[in-house]
């Protein structure tokens, strides 16, 4: 019996649409596995271990207009200004600094507790500038509390405490001086693994060229970064801009770089007219924390962890 030609097509029609409403079904469930076992868009903790143990470019990643999907690394700066607190009237002129910086405080100075309060209500990083044994005789007013090559673990720990109660404020440590004790191998184990205990990062100020802070801090699981420039050892204009260009030269080849300076009233003034100059190198200047936290690697917890 033949079957009229509408019956075929409404036959055909139902098979359609059980096709569909089976295909919508199976998708249905492959989304719902999808969704079920596909990794979190969450990242890896970061590693704990220094970032910079080995410098590298690890810097966020921002389209290039001539590169099409090639990512470019925008190079970052970090300038940190060592020994205040021992001169009020210097150091109230750098909590108008009009840039981003890390301030290093000297413990126990007529002025240390008050910069370092008044910079962190104002935005500044704020670290402890630890005085440290050097090689050949320096006396200042921090002989008294330096850490020494010799010295017990424990007395070490105890006196990096008594530094962190006097300047709460701070996140982190770079050493003041210290070229005998940053290159001996048991006093900087013993320092970077109570800068661990206390939850501190680490600038190494590199004051010997033969420093172990970076590699200490890496067996303790410290993050650390090194100096890469110091801007003032020489106070003159053109000295200075020549470190300046140097130190941005860096950070664009490297995708960052690390300068320190003295908290000097001619370094302020050198400065504070250069950094306006970063936007135009295409530089961007960033505290210390947000130069690590902005390069730590992740891909993983450290062994060990």
């Amino acid at each position: 019996m033949s079957r009229h030609p509408l019956e075929g097509q409404k036959r055909r029609k139902r098979v359609g649409w059980a096709a569909l409403i089976a295909g919508a079904f199976a998708s249905g469930l492959l989304l719902m596995g999808v969704a079920l076992f596909w990794p979190s868009g969450d990242s890896p903790a970061p590693r704990k271990v220094s970032p910079f143990a080995e410098p590298e470019s690890r810097l966020p990643a921002v389209k290039g207009e001539d590169a099409g999907d090639v990512e470019r690394r925008e190079p970052l700066l970090a300038i940190v200004v060592g020994d205040l607190g021992y001169d009020p009237v210097r150091d109230a002129e750098w909590l108008d600094f009009p840039g981003k910086i890390t301030m290093s405080v000297l413990p126990f100075g007529p002025s240390s507790r008050n910069v370092a309060a008044s910079a962190q209500s104002r935005g500044h990083c704020v670290i402890l500038h630890v005085p440290m044994e050097p090689r050949s005789p320096s006396p200042d007013g921090t002989e008294p509390f330096r850490l020494r090559v010799g010295m017990e673990r424990e007395e070490i720990a105890e006196r990096l405490a008594r530094m962190a109660q006097e300047v709460p404020q701070a996140v982190g440590a770079m050493n003041h001086m210290g070229s005998a004790f940053t290159t001996d191998p048991d006093s900087m184990d013993a320092f970077a693994e109570t800068l661990k205990k206390m939850g501190y990062f680490f600038v190494d100020g590199a004051t010997a060229p033969d420093s172990l802070g970076m590699e200490a801090s890496g067996k303790a699981g410290v993050a650390a970064v090194q100096r890469d420039v110091f801007l003032d050892d020489d106070p003159a204009p053109e000295a200075l801009r020549r470190q300046w260009e140097k130190a941005v030269a860096l950070a664009k080849k490297n995708g960052w770089a690390v300068l320190v300076c003295h908290s000097r009233g001619k370094t302020f003034s050198a400065l504070s007219a250069l950094i306006p100059t970063l936007q135009k190198e295409g530089v961007r200047p960033v505290t210390v924390p947000e130069l690590l936290a902005e390069s730590a690697p992740s891909d993983g917890p450290a062994e060990g962890e």
